[in-house]
């Protein structure tokens, strides 16, 4: 009996530390997001980059971080939808709030083009957040054989692409000042769920 006795104990010491440390974990958690006070995004700089910026996740945090008093600086590749959109964030918070536009299409767009604007549009700007948000995904549920290749280059160049030559012509002046934060939105589609079927290539450049 002294030796199960003994197996026992260790079996129950382990599940209670397993216990505390996802207790501690959860704790952390709640901590972060109901009790912490919020992080003032303006302490990393006073102007935030959003690519995608003129429709769903990609407006709504335009308009989110505007109500934070950060200046914009919005991407995309309608310059129609582009002043719309700064046009409404205007009438709601006014014009304290500064916006700049860049119109660019990251499909038609080199390496070179995408830095050039990026360089020209953010000139003289204290870029504190970068926001990564600009993506595409086909239309239906499509194999993967099936799909276009004019489709699966234009979803690599924006999903990927895009965020690695915009990240590269912003992150130098956050590395001097010595702060800045990149956000890159992915998709639930490659964290929540098991797999995504017939939406092989959007869950794998989002992931």
């Amino acid at each position: 009996m002294e030796f199960q006795d003994r197996v026992l104990f260790g079996v129950s010491a382990l599940g209670f530390i397993s216990l505390c440390h996802h207790l501690f974990a959860f704790l952390k958690w709640l901590y972060k997001m109901f009790i912490r006070k919020p992080k003032d995004l303006r302490d990393y700089g006073s102007w935030a980059m959003i690519t995608g910026s003129t429709n769903g996740i990609g407006r709504a945090l335009a308009f989110e971080l505007a109500s934070k008093g950060l200046n914009l600086v919005c991407v995309g590749r309608n310059p129609t939808k582009l002043e719309s959109t700064a046009a409404e964030i205007h009438h709601k918070f006014g014009e304290r709030i500064m916006i700049r536009n860049i119109t660019l299409d990251f499909v038609k767009s080199g390496p070179n083009e995408i830095s050039s604007a990026i360089d020209h549009g953010i000139q003289g700007l204290d870029i504190g957040l970068l926001v990564n948000n600009v993506g595409i995904a086909h239309a239906y549920p499509r194999f993967f054989h099936e799909i276009e290749q004019e489709l699966l280059e234009t979803m690599i160049r924006e999903n990927v692409e895009a965020v690695i030559w915009v990240t590269r012509a912003v992150i130098s002046e956050m590395m001097k000042k010595k702060k800045g934060a990149i956000v890159n939105i992915g998709s639930g589609s490659s964290v929540t769920v098991s797999s995504y079927p017939l939406f092989t290539l959007y869950a794998a450049s989002k992931a």
